[in-house]
């Protein structure tokens, strides 16, 4: 009852009702553009490309794009280039100067780093493009039949539609950031992911419910119960904060007496910093294991995505990108130094940089437990296929996609009940005057 009384309560709302009503719109225009192939592909000739994209990063990219990536679809790159062209400006941002000194400029510096990233995104896609086109045309054994237009009017077009998609999608999602209800970006990659869900799920009832041996209703009511139980963890490891107390000294003179008081407050430090890209980037550098292991046989185990070897050494890369990101996007030193301009400090502490080191080391602490329970979620779409869950489900048992689902849910969440507030606290501010005139 609480669930359809906050629904109406959402309606009610003129402003969030028509941005919901957008954000699901430019969504749906989306999801619309990641089913039209690339003029000169024949759809019906892909099925060498959907098995060679099943799992991995190129799985990873195709559930970015919501199977777009598979469809040699003109949203086939989707939104990836701009994210890789955020990370690059980010890390960019560390070592150089003039980035440095756009993000303190406020407002009018974060446009400047939002138009390099724009033009950084097209860069990115004028390479992604023809390597992608190379990739379908000798990379996944496409017969010759699935190319209706071949030569260079094939390679201009389909290289223009693959940096338009791009572009297009970028443009959606910085318009839902703008007009519409949570992060842009993220709800695309979300509405991704999601499509493939009632394929997933119903591949895998089929399989349990078909296969004599394999469970059958019971074992997909355990699996619904476990994958309910990992959801509700990775809530805990998004939400999850280390408090640090803060004390704010405040000066007040009466007369020749002097009065000091003081309110306290505190620092979050987020238990997992890093968000997903510690994935992301240990996804990437797996590339290199997999290209040994097919060299080399004694490297060989390598090359097996659900095999320990494989799965040790991921989790490894993770825990240490989980530092190694945490290291350069939460700036400890810039922490206490804007405490200390604003006459805070933690208490027994030194202002400037023991605060920073006292930051610093508390960061260091918590980021161990979190990049261990980021790896062990990573890895646990690979232990449960050991169980006998199918690959297309058993991703969204954990991973970089149930991470990115349940951080965009929660955000999302957040901003739709910051309206919900805000229109109470106007309402019970507009009865209080009308009372007031009634008197």
């Amino acid at each position: 009852m609480n669930f359809i009384k906050t629904l109406k309560d959402i309606w009610k709302i003129e402003e969030l009702k028509n941005k919901i009503l957008l954000t699901i719109g430019l969504i749906a225009v989306y999801r619309f553009m990641a089913q039209v192939a690339l003029p000169g592909i024949d759809p019906l000739q892909l099925t060498a490309l959907k098995e060679g994209t099943s799992d991995g990063l190129l799985g990873l990219l195709n559930a970015f794009t919501g199977g777009a990536f598979s469809r040699a679809s003109i949203m086939a790159l989707g939104i990836m280039p701009y994210i890789s062209a955020s990370i690059v400006v980010q890390l960019m941002g560390i070592a150089i100067p003039y980035l440095q000194k756009l993000q303190k400029d406020g407002e009018s510096g974060r446009k400047k780093i939002t138009q390099i990233t724009r033009w950084l995104t097209i860069a990115i896609t004028l390479v992604q493009a023809p390597t992608y086109i190379t990739a379908i045309k000798t990379g996944f054994g496409l017969p010759p039949e699935a190319f209706l237009v071949s030569g260079v009017t094939f390679w201009i077009s389909s290289i223009i539609l693959l940096t338009a998609g791009t572009i297009f999608a970028m443009w959606l999602g910085e318009r839902i950031t703008d007009k519409g209800v949570g992060n842009g970006i993220s709800l695309l990659i979300t509405v991704g992911i999601m499509a493939r869900f009632p394929a997933a799920f119903i591949q895998e009832f089929v399989s349990k419910t078909t296969n004599a041996g394999a469970g059958g209703i019971m074992m997909i009511l355990i699996e619904i119960i476990v994958w309910f139980v990992v959801i509700l963890l990775t809530i805990l490891l998004v939400t999850a904060i280390r408090k640090v107390a803060v004390q704010y000294a405040r000066r007040t003179v009466v007369g020749n007496i002097q009065n000091v008081a003081g309110s306290r407050d505190y620092i979050p430090l987020k238990l997992n910093a890093a968000g997903v890209m510690p994935i992301i980037f240990a996804q990437a550098i797996m590339f290199l294991p997999l290209a040994l292991g097919q060299r080399f046989p004694a490297l060989s185990s390598l090359t097996d995505h659900n095999g320990f070897s494989y799965n040790a050494l991921f989790a490894f890369l993770i825990i240490i990108f989980s530092y190694f990101y945490t290291a350069i996007t939460v700036r400890t030193d810039e922490m206490a130094n804007g405490l200390k301009r604003s006459g805070g400090f933690i208490p027994g502490i030194r202002p400037g940089k023991d605060t920073a080191d006292r930051l610093d080391s508390v960061l260091s602490r918590i980021t161990l437990p979190g990049s261990i329970f980021l790896a062990a979620i990573s890895i646990l779409p690979s232990i449960v296929t050991r169980f006998g869950v199918q690959q297309g489900w058993a991703m969204f048992f954990g991973g970089t996609s149930l991470i990115i689902m349940v951080g965009v849910a929660i955000d999302t969440i957040q901003q739709i009940n910051s309206y919900l507030l805000n229109s109470h606290y106007d309402g019970l501010m507009k009865s209080g005057t009308s009372n007031r005139k009634s008197k």
